[in-house]
């Protein structure tokens, strides 16, 4: 029985050592990350923010060099390829006589107020809103089919775009990391970031309720 339990204690061991846990982590976690920040980015009802302070939580806690860096470059990269990609389908919905459902989907997630805000600061300020609605929660879609409607080409709208997702990784990273280090475990920093998340997406909402 010893000889058996050290045989299977040494066959654990090579496993171990094989495919460490945090490498398998790693294997599954960023091509997840990407495609459900993708999804989120071309479907607003994923929860985007919250995945990406999820996955810097977990990052935070691995001993792996770069993860962090890594988390940044994947949810950004994938938050980019969604805006570009769905900017694209409202622009082929637009110069359709039948329009498309990827515009009427923009369309019903920009109500007439939120729209008109966002064509006025677009008219004043231009690729700056851009960098703020994906900051804004809520703010990516109004924003999207403002530049839509003013007809900028995919170009203008990409190059605007790219840094927006720069700041938003970076801000839902910090997030993340924030809660990473007020708890020791894991997953205790998951829930505080996803709190958090949730407390900043819905702050904006609130504080329109109570000024009117």
């Amino acid at each position: 029985m010893t000889l058996l339990a050290g045989a299977a204690a040494g066959v654990l061991a090579a496993a171990r050592t094989v495919v460490p846990p945090e490498s398998t982590q790693q294997a599954l976690g960023y091509p997840s990350l990407f495609l459900l920040v993708l999804i989120g980015a071309l479907v607003p009802v994923v929860p985007t923010g919250a995945l990406v302070s999820s996955a810097a939580v977990v990052a935070f806690h691995q001993t792996a060099p770069f993860a962090l860096a890594l988390v940044f470059v994947t949810a950004s990269l994938a938050a980019f390829c969604g805006d570009a990609a769905l900017y694209w389908l409202g622009r082929r919905g637009m110069k359709s006589k039948n329009g498309s459902r990827w515009l009427e989907a923009i369309r019903s997630r920009a109500p007439q107020e939120r729209l008109e805000q966002a064509q006025e600061k677009l008219a004043g300020h231009g690729v700056a809103v851009l960098v703020l609605s994906r900051l804004v929660p809520a703010g990516r879609i109004p924003v999207m089919l403002a530049c839509l409607l003013a007809k900028w080409p995919l170009r203008r709208f990409v190059r605007g775009n790219f840094p927006a997702c720069l700041a938003w990784a970076v801000t839902y990273q910090l997030i993340g990391i924030l809660g990473g280090s007020l708890f020791p475990e894991p997953w205790e920093g998951v829930l505080a970031a996803v709190l958090l998340t949730v407390l900043v997406s819905a702050a904006p909402g609130v504080w329109r309720r109570l000024q009117r």
